[in-house]
C-alpha cells in the first residue's frame, strides 16, 4: 500500500500538468511538423519531456529520503539530459537538425555524474564456483557507462510511433518495480512506481491519436532514468541470473535498435542518421495499423519481463 500513493500522486501531477504545457507549446510553436519520414496529424506539442521531468522529480524528493546525496547527483545529471533534449526539440520545432555530438558528450558526462554518485555496475558472481567477481575499477566505469548511455539512447529512438516509447517504458518500470519487491530493495521499488505514475499520466495524451509528443528531453530522460533502476536495482544482485533481468525487461528496443545499427552501418549509413528501419516502421509497412503495431510491441516487451520475473521467481 506504500506504493500505491506515489504512484496516484505523480500520475495525477502529470496528469493536471500536461494540458497547460500543451497551450503553452502551442502558443510558442514548439511543435512536431510532419514530415516524409514522421506521418502525424498537424502539429503536435513537444512538451511532454517537460510534464515528465516536473512529475518525477517532485515525487523522487519526497518520497525518496534515504541517501540524499545521490539524489542530487541523480537530479542534476538527469537535468542535463532532458535540457539537451530540450535545445533538440527546439531544433526539431523550427525544422532544423542539433548536430550530434553536443548531445554525445552531454549523454557521457552524465553517466559519467551517475557513476561518480556511486551507482556502478560492480560484478557478479561466479556461477561455478559462487565466487564473487569485483571487476577492475576501470572495467566498472566503461560498463556502466556504455550501459547508461546506451539505454538512454535506444528509448529515444524507439519513440517514433503514438503510445510506443511511454508503454514500452511502462512495461519496463512495473517490472523493475516487481523485481524490486520481490529483492526486497525498497529504494528501488519507490524509484520504479515513480516512473510507473509518470508514464500512466502521459499516456493519457500521448495513445494514439497523439495530444502530445515526449520529444527527446523525455525519451532520453526516461531512458536514463530506466538504466539507473537496473545499475540500482536488478544488477546489484550477485547471481549471473540478475544480468539478464534488466535486458529482457528492455528487450524490445535493446535488440531493435542493435539491428537499426548493424543495418545501417551494413549499408553504409550514418548510425545516428535517422531512417526508417525500427521494427515500428517495419509492422507499419507491412500493413499494421498504428494501435496494432504498438500492441504487438508492447505484447513482445510484456513477454520478455514476464520470463525475467518468472526466472527470477525461480532462482530467489
Amino acid at each position: 500500500m506504500q506504493y500505491i500513493k506515489p504512484l496516484v500522486a505523480t500520475f495525477l501531477i502529470v496528469y493536471f500538468v500536461m494540458p497547460m504545457l500543451m497551450k503553452l507549446a502551442n502558443k510558442l510553436e514548439f511543435t512536431d511538423k510532419p514530415t516524409e519520414r514522421k506521418k502525424h496529424r498537424g502539429e503536435i506539442p513537444l512538451c511532454g519531456g517537460f510534464g515528465i521531468y516536473i512529475g518525477f522529480f517532485i515525487m523522487y524528493f519526497i518520497f525518496m529520503k534515504e541517501n540524499r546525496s545521490e539524489q542530487i547527483w541523480i537530479f542534476i545529471a538527469a537535468t542535463l539530459i532532458f535540457l539537451i533534449g530540450i535545445v533538440d526539440d527546439f531544433y526539431k520545432a523550427k525544422g532544423k537538425e542539433f548536430p550530434i555530438y553536443p548531445r554525445l558528450i552531454i549523454q557521457i558526462l552524465a553517466a559519467i555524474l551517475v557513476f561518480k554518485s556511486g551507482i556502478v555496475f560492480e560484478g557478479f558472481a561466479n556461477p561455478f564456483t559462487g565466487q564473487y567477481v569485483l571487476l577492475s575499477g576501470g572495467v566498472q566505469f566503461v560498463l556502466t557507462i556504455i550501459w547508461i548511455f546506451g539505454v538512454t539512447t535506444v528509448i529515444n529512438w524507439s519513440d517514433g510511433m503514438d503510445g510506443l516509447a511511454g508503454g514500452i517504458s511502462l512495461v519496463s518500470s512495473i517490472t523493475f518495480f516487481i523485481v524490486a519487491i520481490i529483492l526486497g530493495q525498497g529504494e528501488s521499488a519507490m524509484f520504479s512506481i515513480i516512473l510507473s505514475g509518470t508514464m500512466i499520466g502521459f499516456l493519457m495524451y500521448n495513445r494514439h491519436p497523439a495530444k502530445i509528443f515526449m520529444g527527446d528531453s523525455g525519451a532520453n530522460l526516461i531512458g536514463f532514468l530506466l538504466s539507473i533502476i537496473a545499475i540500482d536495482g536488478a544488477f546489484k544482485q550477485t547471481t549471473v541470473l540478475s544480468l539478464f533481468i534488466p535486458i529482457l525487461a528492455l528487450a524490445v528496443p535493446i535488440f531493435d535498435n542493435l539491428f537499426v545499427i548493424v543495418k545501417r552501418f551494413w549499408e553504409g549509413k550514418p548510425v545516428y542518421e535517422a531512417d526508417r528501419s525500427q521494427i515500428h516502421y517495419r509492422l507499419e509497412e507491412k500493413g499494421f495499423s498504428i494501435n496494432q503495431t504498438v500492441s504487438f510491441i508492447i505484447g513482445i516487451s510484456v513477454i520478455f519481463s514476464t520470463i525475467s520475473i518468472i526466472l527470477l521467481l525461480i532462482k530467489h
